[in-house]
């Protein structure tokens, strides 16, 4: 059985330096607490697509992801709890012969079993590209079996992720919720479960993204709600030099707010989020009585 998730995940306050001189106030909302093995974002996009999954009766989940995926890691915990298949598809066939890093070994520790795409064949799985090895192929290769997307998001992911935004209370027009982006599920469902007046803020973790993630959001939010939203933005200017990227002066900043909130930054992610909300507060970018809530949807990397 997967373990039950800690639900309303907590809500920190956490203004100070940049932030209160920019009289903005700034929240944190815990997703990173939120489940032992599946945890953050990846639980609220994870958690309906895995009820969809045993009532439809599959018993095989495959998915993809990249050397360090929190997602791969996440469903391979999740189906050996719920006593389900999973096959990861990777990105990178020179890692197959390698020892496998921290992040691989716990998802075949889970009972995944991983194959290695070169990046023309994992684009063609993802279904980015044409060709032999796509949507068809899969079943082909695996059989039967529930094809989440990489990162997790596809509509279920986003009604899923609107849960963040029910669980803030009060929110009004002074509220800005923020989250990092990779594919741009969580922040859909912020958006979408957002009162009137609230808005949402991504920031991109990836470089390059521009055009790209906000038409992905707006196609999430077609399938999932047969409409679109235009309550949120991204910033893009904050990717730190690309995905999984973490520049020295970047570190150096998550390192300082653990030290004065107590708080583990996750570098990949969090870090670029709440670095960029430091600069658009000190740059005048909110106006005074702005309250942000960043959603802090992970952990750091064990290793």
């Amino acid at each position: 059985m997967l373990e039950p998730a800690l639900l309303p995940t907590p809500l920190v306050d956490c203004t100070d330096g940049v932030f209160a001189r920019a009289g903005v106030e700034l929240r944190l909302k815990r997703d990173d607490l939120l489940h032992p093995t599946v945890p953050g974002n990846k639980w609220r996009k994870l958690a309906p697509n895995l009820a969809a999954a045993v009532e439809r009766g599959h018993t095989r989940l495959l998915t993809f992801g990249g050397a360090y995926s929190t997602h791969l890691r996440a469903v391979a915990a999740a189906a050996d709890a719920l006593g389900l298949e999973s096959v990861g598809l990777v990105r990178g066939e020179e890692l197959a012969d390698r020892p496998r890093n921290w992040s691989l070994r716990a998802a075949e520790r889970a009972g995944m079993r991983l194959e290695f795409l070169t990046r023309s064949a994992y684009r063609e799985a993802t279904g980015r590209a044409a060709g032999e090895y796509g949507p068809d192929g899969l079943q082909r290769r695996w059989g039967p079996c529930l094809v989440l997307p990489e990162g997790g998001s596809n509509a279920l992911a986003a009604t899923g992720a609107a849960a963040i935004a029910a669980e803030l209370p009060d929110l009004d027009g002074r509220d800005v919720v923020c989250c990092p982006v990779g594919t741009g599920g969580t922040l859909a469902g912020i958006a979408a479960g957002l009162p009137p007046g609230a808005r949402a803020l991504g920031v991109a973790v990836l470089r390059g993204g521009e055009g790209y993630l906000e038409a992905e959001v707006a196609r999430l939010h077609r399938a999932a709600y047969g409409r679109e939203f235009d309550n949120w933005w991204i910033d893009h200017a904050h990717h730190g030099g690309g995905y999984g990227r973490v520049p020295a002066e970047l570190a150096a900043f998550a390192g300082e707010f653990e030290r004065r909130h107590g708080i583990p930054v996750e570098l990949r992610y969090v870090a670029k989020l709440l670095a960029a909300l430091a600069d658009l507060a000190g740059a005048g970018a909110f106006p005074r009585g702005t309250r942000l809530t960043a959603v802090v949807t992970g952990l750091p990397d064990p290793e």
